[in-house]
């Protein structure tokens, strides 16, 4: 195999790299009532880790994991009356649901080209998520972190995919997330593609082969970049 390429699922497929937490800071309006957004992602990792312990997870599609993790934010901030979580939740899916399907052609047209891996930190239903939002089919591979007990940036996870892609001769690495998905790929020898906001400043001592602000910017560049 000549070729291949690896993706990110959330913040990558389902939004334009802004951060799940972020996403939910957003969805539930934290930020009018007081809570600052750092506060936030450490209540959201505290979720995350909440989310990936609860029975029957691994069988949880993208709606019941996001409609989930909305009512734990809730529990942990104290169920304050001003976090509705259904409309919180409504709002997150439906804009990953637009985001999913305006993917969908630009994965359509590289995975004619290309074996496409997802490596994800996810809480081990990445497989039923990516279904559920009508982007599985178009993935050889899918390692999704609490299935393969190791964690992005730890390089075995990128070296797993490489290794049962076949070992290609090239492969690219896109990502929202500079220090789980970049940083670590970068040091790996693969070709890098970071998907930020044209805003969000590169981290400090940050290289990359390349930089989009949408994943309908790929097929083009990595055109030029063959």
């Amino acid at each position: 195999m000549e070729t291949a390429l690896l993706l990110d699922f959330g913040g990558t497929l389902d939004s334009d790299g802004i951060p799940t937490s972020d996403r939910f800071f957003d969805a539930c309006a934290a930020g009018r009532h007081g809570v600052p957004l750092e506060m936030f992602r450490n209540i959201f990792r505290a979720s995350d880790h909440q989310l990936g312990t609860l029975p029957g997870i691994e069988r949880f599609g993208f709606r019941r994991t996001v409609r989930t993790q909305a009512q734990l934010l809730a529990e942990l901030l104290g169920a304050p009356t001003w976090f509705d979580t259904e409309a919180a939740a409504a709002r997150f899916t439906d804009a990953s649901e637009a985001i999913a399907a305006r993917n969908r052609p630009v994965l359509a047209r590289l995975a004619a080209l290309t074996p496409i891996a997802i490596v994800s930190n996810f809480t081990g239903n990445v497989e039923p998520c990516l279904e559920e939002l009508d982007l599985l089919q178009y993935v050889t591979i899918v390692l999704d972190s609490a299935r393969e007990g190791v964690r992005k940036p730890d390089p075995q996870i990128f070296r797993r995919a490489l290794s049962r892609l076949g070992g290609p001769a090239c492969a690219w690495m896109v990502g929202d997330n500079f220090e789980a998905d970049i940083r670590p790929a970068e040091q790996l020898g693969l070709m890098t593609c970071w998907l930020a906001p044209p805003a969000r400043a590169l981290p400090a001592q940050g290289i990359t082969t390349a930089r989009i602000a949408s994943l309908t910017e790929l097929p083009e560049l990595l055109a030029c970049m063959v």
